[in-house]
């Protein structure tokens, strides 16, 4: 009889690699303040210690047969385009003139205390903007995460319990997926 085909969850691998990328970076930027070791040294050590984890799971999850669910939710109700109607020209605002009086203080202060209110209105509202701006690159992230890591275990029939298959695979894709970052950090190295 053969064993059902076990499958993750999406979701969870995609916040356990967030959570090993995060103490995996800190823990090298902190013992490198010790060693005083420069910012490429320690992305280099970082990169290379999650190259190394990427290659552990990846060969596991082929040879063992791992498929991977999508369990992140949908957001159908999302309608793109809208945006906010505010009136723009030259006659937009307008200009008072108050006297020097006790009118010209009072109206000084009132608008002042507006004016303040409106500056925290705004700024609440950006805030809004960038929670939704890191919520829409985090869910990008996911996304892309998810379709490299199924297009990684769409292999797991050809490899399953088969080790070496499984090795010559996940460090094809363990080069493909963190490859491109080691250049990047050479290149930019050589002409730092």
């Amino acid at each position: 009889m053969k064993a059902s085909k076990t499958y993750l969850k999406g979701k969870s691998v995609f916040v356990v690699s967030a959570i090993v990328i995060a103490v995996t970076s800190l823990t090298v930027y902190f013992t490198g303040i010790h060693y005083q070791r420069s910012v490429n040294d320690n992305l280099l050590i970082s990169l290379s210690i999650i190259a190394i984890v990427l290659f552990v799971f990846i060969t596991y999850g082929l040879f063992k047969g791992i498929g991977l669910v999508n369990n992140f939710p949908k957001f159908k109700k999302f309608k793109s385009g809208e945006m906010i109607d505010l009136p723009v020209g030259k006659n937009s605002v307008s200009s008072v003139d108050v006297g020097d009086g006790i009118e010209g203080l009072l109206f000084s202060i009132v608008s002042w205390i507006l004016l303040t209110i409106a500056f925290v209105i705004f700024l609440v509202f950006l805030e809004a903007v960038l929670w939704l701006s890191i919520f829409v690159i985090l869910a990008m992230l996911y996304w892309v995460f998810f379709r490299a890591l199924k297009l990684v275990f769409s292999k797991a029939k050809i490899t399953q319990g088969h080790f070496f298959k499984s090795i010559a695979f996940a460090l094809g894709y363990t080069l493909l997926y963190t490859g491109w970052i080691f250049a990047i950090v050479f290149i930019a190295e050589q002409l730092g």
